[in-house]
């Protein structure tokens, strides 16, 4: 069955339908909300957030857009609260949190464990990637995920985003400009000996 049948089928009562358009689109908002929120928790919540918006919306449904666009938007703009409310949120560490972290650092290095160390740099790499592309502009992290984590054409984001393909083709060139710039300087900090 369709979208739009399930969704005619929802709208007049058929509840049931709804666990359908989950089912098959699960996987893709999830990939979209880790590509901004980078923490399965948060994106696993984010997740469920969206599919509630999007039942409540279901009313308002504009059969004319395809439903998975729709969708892309619904998600995209909940990851954006997300982020935005996450920014104001401050988080205060206590000085003994940060002592028990100092301590369980030092005793991790002081096992001489080289696979230990190995992870814990391949996390501060990952983390600092992740670091750099929440801090791209709005519209080019947007088009970045889209782009990379859930393997859409530059005609599919632009869809989504409401722009030409051309405005689509700029904002991940200079994304990713953006991206190499953050990451070749973090490499010449990090790696390079002078």
């Amino acid at each position: 069955m369709s979208d739009l049948d399930l969704i005619k089928r929802i709208k007049k009562g058929d509840v049931s339908c709804y666990g359908e358009l989950v089912n098959k689109y699960q996987q893709m908002i999830f990939r979209v909300c880790i590509g901004f929120v980078h923490q399965k928790d948060d994106a696993d919540d984010l997740s469920q957030d969206v599919f509630i918006k999007v039942f409540l919306a279901l009313p308002k449904f504009n059969e004319k857009a395809g439903f998975s666009t729709w969708l892309y938007r619904i998600a995209i703009n909940a990851c954006l609260n997300f982020k935005r409310k996450a920014c104001k949120d401050v988080f205060l560490v206590h000085y003994g949190e940060l002592e028990e972290i100092s301590l369980q650092t030092d005793r991790l290095f002081n096992e001489q464990d080289t696979g230990a160390e190995q992870l814990l740099i391949e996390k501060e790499n990952a983390d600092y990637v992740h670091q750099a592309i929440r801090g791209l502009p709005e519209k080019q992290r947007i088009a970045f995920v889209l782009c990379k984590y859930e393997e859409l054409s530059q005609k599919e984001i632009a869809e989504i985003m409401k722009l030409s393909i051309g405005a689509v083709e700029q904002l991940l060139q200079r994304a990713k400009g953006n991206l190499q710039k953050q990451l070749l300087v973090y490499y010449k900090t990090n790696y390079c000996q002078t």
